[in-house]
C-alpha cells in the first residue's frame, strides 16, 4: 500500500492476535515496528521473526510500564510516525450486580485508560514529525449495548468518543485519528467469550456459537487478518482524508 514503508508504527499488544497480524502485514509492507505486550515468551518470538522490530514488555494500564516503552520505542525508531492502540482484554461476563469493582477497573484501565496513557506520549512525536495517524481499536461492542458484557462495551463506547475527540483536537496538526470495529473474530478470546456467554444464559457452546453468528449478517466470524488489513489500509495515503470514523470489521453485526 502506498506510503506504509518507512513509517515508524507503535503497536500495542502486538505479539498476538490482532495486534501480530497487524505487525506482520506492516512489516511485510516495509515499516520500521516498536511492539509491546505483557508476554516475554511471545514478544521473543516477535523479535525472531520480524527483523528489526524493537520489542518491549508493558501493561498498557501501568503508567510507568508504558513511558519506558515508549523511551526503548523511540530510541530505536528515532521517531514516530503512527500509533495502533490494540491493547484490551475481554472482562468479565455476569449481571452488572455480580461484577466485581476490580474486574470492572482492569477492563476499562486497560482497554480505554490504556490507550489514553499511549496517545498522550505519541502526539508529540506524531506532531514533531509534521503529522501521522491513529487507529484506535473498539469493537462492534462500541455500538451495540451488550448484555452481561458491560466492563467490556463501555471500554469500547468510551474508545469512540476518545477518537472522535482526537480528531478534532489534532486534525489542524496534520494528524489522523480513526477507530476499528472488530466484530465475531475468530481466535482464543472469541472461544472464552462464547464459552462464559453459554455458561451465563445455561446453553451449550455451540448454540451460543450460533447464537452470534445469527446476528451478523455475513454469517461468519472476521480474523485477526481482515482487521489488520483494515489497519495497514488507515495508515497508508489511501486514507490520507479519513479520519473521525468508526470503522466495522465485522460482517455488520446486527446486535448483540
Amino acid at each position: 500500500m502506498s506510503g506504509l514503508a518507512g513509517q515508524r508504527v507503535v503497536i500495542t499488544a502486538g505479539a498476538g492476535g490482532i495486534g501480530l497480524a497487524t505487525a506482520r502485514l506492516l512489516h511485510d509492507q516495509g515499516c520500521r515496528l516498536a511492539v509491546c505486550d505483557v508476554s516475554e515468551e511471545a514478544l521473543a518470538r516477535v523479535a525472531s521473526e520480524l527483523p528489526g522490530t524493537v520489542v518491549a514488555r508493558a501493561d498498557v494500564s501501568d503508567e510507568g510500564d508504558v513511558g519506558r516503552f515508549f523511551e526503548v520505542a523511540l530510541g530505536g525508531l528515532g521517531g514516530l510516525d503512527a500509533l495502533v492502540n490494540n491493547a484490551g482484554i475481554a472482562g468479565p461476563t455476569g449481571g452488572v450486580e455480580d461484577i466485581a469493582v476490580a474486574d470492572w477497573r482492569r477492563c476499562l484501565d486497560i482497554g480505554l485508560t490504556g490507550q489514553f496513557l499511549c496517545a498522550r506520549l505519541a502526539v508529540p512525536q506524531l506532531k514533531a514529525a509534521g503529522g501521522g495517524s491513529m487507529v484506535n481499536m473498539s469493537s462492534s461492542a462500541g455500538r451495540h449495548g451488550y448484555a452481561f458484557r458491560t466492563p467490556y462495551a463501555a471500554a469500547k463506547w468510551g474508545v469512540i468518543g476518545f477518537t472522535q475527540s482526537l480528531a478534532k483536537e489534532l486534525g489542524p496538526h496534520n494528524i489522523r485519528v480513526n477507530a476499528i470495529l472488530p466484530g465475531i473474530v475468530a481466535g482464543p478470546r472469541m472461544e472464552g467469550v462464547i464459552r462464559d456467554r453459554a455458561a451465563q444464559t445455561g446453553v451449550s457452546y455451540e448454540d451460543m456459537e450460533a447464537r452470534y453468528l445469527a446476528t451478523t449478517s455475513l454469517r461468519r466470524m472476521v480474523t485477526a487478518q481482515d482487521v489488520a488489513a483494515s489497519v495497514a489500509f488507515l495508515l497508508s495515503d489511501a486514507a490520507r482524508n479519513l479520519s473521525a470514523l468508526s470503522f466495522n470489521v465485522d460482517g455488520n453485526v446486527e446486535t448483540l
